[in-house]
């Protein structure tokens, strides 16, 4: 094996902590909003999980995408290993809600084993911020996916013990037309799974960019929204004990 210089500094610029992050090489959302969450002497160093934009139209196409993000993940979080991160986030959210929380907590055992290190994921952040709020019990929930994703998302939450009382799957067309899809339509696919029976609105897919309708949505709507790419960013910082309170992307970051 080649020799590794050994650390004696703290890297001059993420002094406090070095994440890597490892998305889709589609997924033109997670970086900008990842970033635009980032403290100082905290950063942030992309590696991508390379996939075709295939066009996706069912559950049977959904299903061959998702096969060739597993079939590149390992590759992706192998390179992010060589610039000696702290942490890995992973930029990624359907397979993260795989199997419900058996399945989810799974994943989360390999990636640690193969890294060594303390591992992110948005399934298991969007969860913990649902605590941080407290007394949430019915969700509604916006994807970006197809029926057959969905339900691997709603089987996540109940096994969490939430009643999801509310989900709509935007079934867009391709991994990289997810990013197209407009703050407009995210804010009517909020009002459409609102209710008085909702106690909180959870986004999932880290290429919609929803980080700013979720800010805004939660202040109107006078209940928690909780963008994914909000809570696995929020969940990377708080659980290495980075307390700083970042303002604009809703309670989250400003109160908890």
């Amino acid at each position: 094996m080649p020799e590794t210089v050994p650390a004696q500094t703290r890297d001059s610029l993420g002094w406090r902590k070095l994440f890597a992050v490892v998305a889709p090489s589609t997924n033109t959302s997670v970086q900008p909003e990842y970033d635009s969450m980032r403290p100082r002497g905290v950063t942030n160093h992309f590696a991508r999980i390379s996939i075709p934009d295939t066009r996706v139209t069912d559950d049977a196409s959904f299903m061959a995408m998702l096969e060739n993000i597993r079939a590149a993940t390992l590759e992706a979080v192998d390179v992010a290993m060589s610039m000696a991160p702290d942490d890995l986030i992973m930029g990624m959210s359907a397979e993260t809600f795989w199997d419900g929380a058996e399945g989810a907590a799974r994943m989360h055992a390999n990636l640690r084993q193969r890294t060594g290190l303390n591992v992110v994921m948005g399934s298991e952040a969007v969860h913990e911020a649902l605590k941080a709020y407290g007394g949430v019990k019915r969700i509604a929930v916006i994807t970006p996916y197809m029926p057959v994703g969905d339900a691997q998302v709603r089987r996540y939450f109940e096994d969490c013990g939430y009643d999801v009382v509310a989900l709509e799957g935007l079934k867009c067309a391709s991994p990289r037309l997810i990013a197209h899809v407009s703050e407009t339509e995210l804010k009517r696919a909020v009002e459409r799974v609102n209710g008085p029976d909702v106690d909180a609105i959870v986004q999932c897919g880290t290429n919609l960019a929803f980080a700013r309708v979720a800010a805004m949505a939660e202040f109107w709507l006078e209940k928690p929204v909780v963008a994914i790419n909000t809570a696995t960013y929020w969940w990377a910082l708080r659980s290495n004990g980075i307390p700083d309170k970042v303002a604009g992307f809703g309670r989250l970051l400003e109160d908890f």
